[in-house]
């Protein structure tokens, strides 16, 4: 399968708990290229570039996200277009 690119919004309690650091780790395990930002209005947008069945299991992951994080909902769109990152995961 053609690898392919998603935007995650990830709501709740989700800055401050190791969000961004917890999610690049397993966007690593996953082989998955991209970043996570925190957001201005206390969510945490995640752009994440791989396989399809990869980015499955990544989203699965955010729904629940580190032992700190209260999720309440996880936005997920499909980045048609959108040019993998040169390498790795990033946070910021």
């Amino acid at each position: 399968m053609n690898p392919e690119a998603r935007l995650f919004t990830v709501h709740g309690r989700v800055q401050g708990v190791w969000f961004r650091d917890s999610t690049r780790r397993e966007a690593e395990r996953l082989a998955i290229t991209g970043y996570a930002i925190n957001l201005p209005d206390g969510n945490v947008e995640i752009l994440a570039w791989g396989k399809p069945e990869s980015l499955r299991e990544l989203e699965a992951w955010l729904q629940q996200g580190p032992p700190l994080a209260r999720v309440s909902k996880v936005e997920s769109r499909t980045e048609a277009g959108r040019k993998p990152p040169a390498a790795g995961f990033r946070i910021g």
